[in-house]
């Protein structure tokens, strides 16, 4: 067997060939769902991307016996060293069922973090919470909802063996629309409106999307900001990210909770757009687009995304609420499950919640964290190349 060479990867100029290397690792894992090139090279480009306003990013892909057979990208968020500094984070580490590879990635990473003055790298994230994150240690069997990551099941033990410490469990829960507690739940939360006329629940209106946005990311600020590992998001990012989603939002599913016409929660749960996608194989054109046509056939379940209450009203019980509409909403549409995530592991209210109408655990994502420092297993010219120029930097 040959070894491996790491070598840095410029994007988004060379986009393509970064994602065709998940699909050659992923080729014999039938729950992976293949990302679409156009929707990746769009993420990735500086220049339509506001997250790269204050952040430094080096990609780097690793070859083995001529094939590429793993990614990773090192991140210094300016925002989050605010908060952690010297803490960088690392993500799009995909790799084959291979020990070197991981390590002569992982160490490509570390070699140029150490250079910029980090000392702690804390991952996976692509590239922060705002993002997707986590690494999926248990429910490998089934596929994911949209906006949730997916790795194979060899994945956990790499990284035990690379040295990596777990920091944080974050859970998906299922809920079966027509549990018990879920119709307890929807009497619960019809007796709250009956008795408080001062509360209102509402579709979001997309006619006035922009408005409606900006009443989320309220919500989303005020509500995220005590979270583990959360990084304060601007108003361009969370425009672009809400871009992102405009296509597939469904208003029968999205919520905002007023109260004397103050704003005092939000709940965002998307139709599960990656049962569209995974027959996309990476391509809206020239068959995906059929796909996407006959989405209200394909799609028949649920992601809770987003559901967050301002601290001034987290004493109510508004989840239950937020939770009834919307499981009531998919037993309309015919739906049978819901998957909501996800979930911090010492979020108590939350889970027990989720718990209490009968929601379980069926996927269970981790992140790590590892010290910058250490034996760096790689090349210097990989990440001599960088000094050059060869990275994601707007600055």
């Amino acid at each position: 067997m040959g070894s491996v060479e790491v070598v840095p990867i410029s994007l988004p100029r060379e986009t393509e060939r970064f994602v065709r290397t998940w699909f050659t690792i992923y080729e014999h894992d039938p729950h992976w769902v293949p990302p679409l090139y156009s929707e990746r090279k769009q993420f990735f480009d500086p220049a339509k991307n506001p997250y790269f306003n204050h952040a430094r990013v080096a990609y780097f892909l690793a070859r083995k016996d001529g094939r590429d057979v793993g990614t990773i990208a090192a991140c210094i968020d300016t925002v989050y060293q605010e908060e952690e500094p010297g803490t960088a984070f690392f993500g799009f580490f995909e790799f084959v069922d291979d020990v070197e590879v991981a390590e002569a990635l992982l160490g490509a990473a570390r070699e140029w973090l150490a250079t910029q003055g980090m000392t702690r790298l804390l991952g996976p994230f692509n590239f922060n919470t705002n993002h997707e994150f986590g690494l999926l240690v248990d429910g490998f069997d089934t596929d994911p909802f949209v906006a949730n990551p997916h790795n194979s099941a060899y994945y956990p033990k790499i990284y035990d063996a690379l040295g990596f410490t777990p920091a944080m469990d974050w859970y998906a829960y299922m809920c079966d629309v027509e549990m018990k507690g879920i119709q307890k739940t929807i009497k619960i939360a019809e007796r709250l409106l009956s008795r408080n006329s001062e509360l209102k629940i509402r579709k979001i209106d997309l006619s006035r999307f922009d408005e409606e946005i900006e009443l989320i990311r309220k919500i989303y600020v005020d509500a995220w900001e005590q979270n583990w590992a959360h990084v304060r998001v601007s108003d361009e990012e969370f425009d672009f990210i809400a871009g992102g989603l405009k296509q597939i939002l469904d208003p029968d599913f999205c919520f905002i909770a007023e109260i004397d016409g103050k704003v005092a929660g939000i709940s965002v749960t998307l139709p599960d757009f990656n049962q569209v996608v995974k027959r996309m194989n990476g391509r809206i054109f020239p068959f995906g687009w059929r796909h996407v046509l006959m989405k209200k056939r394909i799609i028949n379940r649920v992601r809770v995304f987003m559901l967050g209450i301002a601290q001034e009203f987290q004493s109510l019980p508004l989840g239950a609420v937020f939770y009834a509409k919307t499981f009531q909403a998919a037993l309309d549409r015919g739906y049978r499950f819901g998957e909501a995530s996800l979930i911090l592991e010492n979020n108590t209210r939350m889970r027990g919640a989720l718990e209490k109408m009968g929601g379980e655990i069926v996927k269970t994502y981790r992140n790590y964290e590892i010290s910058v420092s250490g034996d760096l297993n790689v090349a210097n010219d990989a990440v001599a190349s960088l000094d050059s120029g060869n990275m994601t930097d707007p600055n």
